[in-house]
């Protein structure tokens, strides 16, 4: 994955990979000696030109699954309404690349999630305890997945930690095969959720706090408050 900063605009994946060809010059020699005392230099050795390929993906140069077309969108905004960013969703042979893009959010690691509701409503109540009201709770909480018993990390909505650049802005790519088309687009859709703290993916260890990971942890990874919601859309 490319780690230049790319435009935050939606962008289509690519329905196939795109191959680019890097020449380089590099001496082949039979031993690890390098300087006057190695092969190359004594005249031992050919100089010969290597070809380094890259294969360049839907997230960026470098390997990985071939994305084909985005089938999904999402658009991130605060629970004041701004606009902050995009997500997008691609079929591959492996799963589903997941491709999210940020502005204007505090630098440093963000939990982010797949939620169990299509609905991004900025004051909510929670509909496991309406007596909770907060930004986003209308989303309800990860994703769950075939196995709804299965606490975090292990939603089909964990994704990995999304990570704020100091300017404000953000850009992961991830691939899973939790998730497919028709999980994320059920009869009442479904959110993409960025969190005010870090996921710690449950990791509390028991030097720490005897019995481990509380129920919260384990819900949750103490990602803490809602700070950005996107209702995952069909991409026609």
């Amino acid at each position: 994955m490319s780690a230049r900063t790319m435009p935050l605009t939606a962008r289509r994946a690519r329905g196939a990979s795109a191959f680019v060809a890097l020449g380089a010059a590099a001496l082949l020699v039979a031993s690890c000696g390098t300087g006057e005392d190695s092969p190359a230099a004594q005249g031992e050795v050919e100089p010969q030109t290597a070809t380094l390929t890259v294969t360049e993906t839907a997230g960026g140069e470098g390997g990985g699954a071939t994305a084909g077309e985005v089938f999904a969108t999402a658009e991130l905004v605060n629970p004041e309404g701004d606009a902050l960013g995009t997500a997008e969703f691609a079929e591959t042979d492996g799963g589903t690349v997941i491709t999210v893009e940020a502005s204007s959010l505090p630098a440093g690691f963000h939990g982010l999630h797949i939620h169990t509701t299509g609905q991004c409503e900025p004051d909510s109540a929670n509909p496991n305890d309406p007596e909770e009201r907060g930004a986003f709770l209308s989303a309800g909480g990860h994703l769950a997945g075939p196995d709804g018993e299965a606490g975090h990390p292990e939603h089909a909505g964990d994704l990995p930690p999304l990570f704020v650049t100091e300017d404000g802005s953000a850009r992961i790519v991830t691939l899973t095969d939790r998730v497919d088309r028709d999980l994320l687009l059920d009869d009442d859709g479904s959110a993409v959720m960025v969190h005010e703290n870090s996921d710690n993916l449950a990791n509390i260890p028991e030097r720490y706090a005897a019995e481990g990971a509380d129920e919260e942890t384990r819900n949750a990874g103490d990602g803490g408050s809602r700070i950005a919601c996107g209702v995952i859309t069909e991409q026609s």
